[in-house]
């Protein structure tokens, strides 16, 4: 499958929801048959946007491209940092984010969600995953015992400085798992109130190999990589309940 990951700079409101439909367009005339966006990529956490207006573009800009699913990273609804999966002009998955970030006061902004979630996609079985929530092993275990997803869709607002930690997380949950994981970040965020500078994304096959691409934007995630994998856990875990503390 070939997946387009955006390297997007949030700006002001207006200027981000007049980029969705062309970064769109770079997504389709790469031939993607996934593309996805970052966590809070419109509005980040002090720019306000009414979820009506969100849902108009995604929409409208996913029935422009009915060949591709729309990670469109997440936003603010319902008290929820919501990620949302659009195909052909109607919303086909969503998930809250479970694990909050607590040092940049996400509490006191959104709900924890209460599940996780996983869609199928061609051949593929998709599990979502925002940010804060890859330090948690356990959700991407669930996701490929429960969901048998095998590919990670992990979108992030992850500063660069902590880089190593993103890309290690992600690489650690695609070897535990012998899945894919890919990881798309914010790029940066230029407004006056909220400057960021973002990590990088990346893709890891089951192996934890990097996937490599030939211009940042486009990744091909081939199959046969489940071939090489070493130890599976759908046929090695073993469910432990007990635990002896001596």
């Amino acid at each position: 499958m070939r997946v387009f990951l955006s390297r997007w700079t949030c700006l002001d409101v207006a200027s981000n929801l007049a980029r969705v439909p062309r970064e769109a367009r770079v997504a389709a005339d790469g031939g993607a048959r996934m593309a996805v966006f970052p966590e809070s990529f419109l509005h980040g956490y002090t720019r306000i946007v009414e979820p009506a207006r969100v849902r108009g573009v995604f929409g409208e800009t996913s029935a422009r491209h009915p060949e591709i699913a729309f990670v469109f990273g997440s936003f603010s609804e319902e008290r929820r940092n919501r990620m949302t999966v659009w195909q052909d002009g109607r919303e086909i998955a969503r998930y809250d984010k479970v694990h909050l970030f607590p040092p940049n006061g996400e509490l006191e902004i959104w709900d924890p969600g209460d599940r996780y979630a996983a869609l199928r996609l061609d051949e593929w079985t998709l599990g979502l995953i925002n940010c804060n929530d890859i330090r948690f092993p356990e959700q991407a275990r669930a996701l490929r015992m429960k969901a048998r997803a095998d590919l990670f869709v992990t979108v992030a607002w992850w500063p660069w400085r902590r880089d190593h930690v993103w890309s290690a997380l992600l690489r650690a949950r695609a070897i535990e798992n012998a899945a894919f994981c890919l990881g798309c970040s914010l790029a940066a965020s230029v407004d006056e109130d909220e400057r960021f500078a973002g990590a990088g994304n990346h893709v890891f096959d089951p192996l934890g190999d990097p996937v490599l691409t030939p211009d940042e934007g486009f990744y091909e995630l081939d199959r046969r990589r489940f071939e090489q994998v070493i130890v599976d856990p759908l046929e090695n875990y073993l469910e432990i309940d007990g635990v002896e503390v001596f």
